[in-house]
């Protein structure tokens, strides 16, 4: 199989490059895939395709540009150079562009693939349905939330032509299969991007440290973290480090130079900046817990994996996405109510003082985490583009 994979890839800041950067290593080491194909945001001499392991050839081929309105076409005329068997769109609402009417049109690339005579299937990993756009840093006026909405679903409409479209929980695929009558969705979880060595759960001798991971500044605020850490430190007087690990969303340029001009005086306080591939274990392995400062959810979470899969206890809040996660995966964590600054504070604190229940609920993220690989994933999706995939929500976790 000669496999096409529309996406951002490394070194490229646009979202789910990171996703693609891993989809990409186990395919290559699947037997059924021969040949893959990047088109992608990136040049062929920048893409970071150095992988240690044995697998099949990649060719990258840059194609398109964020908030270009000539994506659709550049796409299209890519595809069919290439000439895949299949092709793949690992995609989100804003993933060709910020600008509304790029955004839109990258979308229309999966049908305009199919029309092609080419099998197409997106990954899809959020919809409009789910996401507060207030929340998530869009708009807070209620006819533009109208709006919004209404291009959304015509957009859902137009990614649903696709000739399968896979999404990583199982509420998406509820309520694409209800509201749009659509038959051809499918559950593919998301997957846990690396499996180490089960660890050792002990902590780093020094200043317990309270990770949080991502790109800041929309509906993921940092400010409630760092207030509910300095709570524990009075109430415990333990040795706290606050790590904020990642960049500003590109909706939210200076977000983190601000919070940290405001918070400079609060010690132990530790901005990393962007995080390269190489240096993620390392953040996650030196943490004693993760934190998920988030006021709203816009798909499955990608860092809720990665903590597990490096057997972190986590925080998290009581919001309807993680809750589906923890169910269907097995994940665990403390949970606190966005709104509230004491209980985040109290779930921190529960872990930071009863290091036997902050290790249980480490050990049992690892074993979630575990159960779904990304070379488990990597098949699910072959099996897809091979048509021996049943399109049922229950064909995955149910089978697990």
């Amino acid at each position: 199989m000669k496999l096409a994979i529309v996406t951002a890839y490394p070194p490229s800041k646009v979202t789910l490059n990171e996703y693609a950067y891993h989809l990409v290593k186990h395919f290559r080491q699947n037997q059924e895939v021969t040949e893959l194909v990047l088109l992608t945001d990136v040049t062929p001499d920048q893409a970071d395709i150095t992988f240690e392991e044995d697998g099949c050839a990649i060719t990258v081929k840059q194609c398109w540009k964020f908030n270009s309105l000539k994506n659709v076409f550049s796409i299209a005329k890519a595809v069919r150079a290439t000439q895949p068997d299949a092709v793949l769109y690992n995609l989100q609402f804003m993933k060709f562009g910020d600008k509304k009417v790029a955004a839109a049109l990258g979308l229309f690339s999966p049908w305009v693939s199919k029309m092609m005579g080419v099998k197409t299937t997106v990954l899809l990993h959020n919809i409009m349905e789910t996401v507060d756009l207030d929340s998530a840093g869009f708009t807070s006026n209620k006819l533009k939330i109208k709006a919004y909405n209404f291009i959304g679903e015509m957009l859902t409409r137009v990614v649903l032509k696709a000739d399968t479209v896979a999404l990583t929980i199982s509420k998406y695929v509820d309520i694409l299969e209800e509201k749009y009558n659509a038959k051809n969705c499918v559950l593919i979880p998301h997957g846990t991007f690396e499996i180490p060595e089960e660890p050792s759960y002990d902590v780093a001798p020094g200043p317990l440290k309270i990770m949080t991971f991502g790109k800041f500044g929309t509906y993921k605020k940092v400010e409630i973290l760092i207030e509910a850490v300095q709570i524990v430190r009075e109430q415990t007087g333990r040795d706290l480090e606050i790590v904020i690990a990642g960049t500003d969303s590109p909706n939210t340029p200076g977000y983190l130079a601000e919070v940290q001009e405001v918070y400079k005086n609060v010690p132990n306080l530790t901005f990393t900046g962007y995080v390269e591939e190489e240096d993620v274990p390392v953040i996650f392995s030196e943490s004693a817990m993760v934190v998920f400062p988030y006021t709203s959810t816009t798909g499955s979470s990608g860092v809720l994996h990665q903590a597990g899969s490096y057997g972190k206890a986590v925080v998290m809040p009581d919001l309807g996405d993680l809750g589906i996660l923890v169910k269907e995966e097995g994940y665990r964590g403390e949970f606190f109510n966005p709104e509230s600054l004491h209980s985040l504070a109290t779930g921190i604190q529960n872990l930071v003082t009863n290091e036997a229940y902050r290790t249980e609920i480490a050990k049992a993220n690892y074993q979630a985490a575990t159960a779904l690989p990304m070379s488990r994933i990597a098949q699910m999706y072959i099996d897809v583009f091979n048509g021996t995939s049943r399109r049922t929500k229950n064909t995955t976790l149910m089978a697990a």
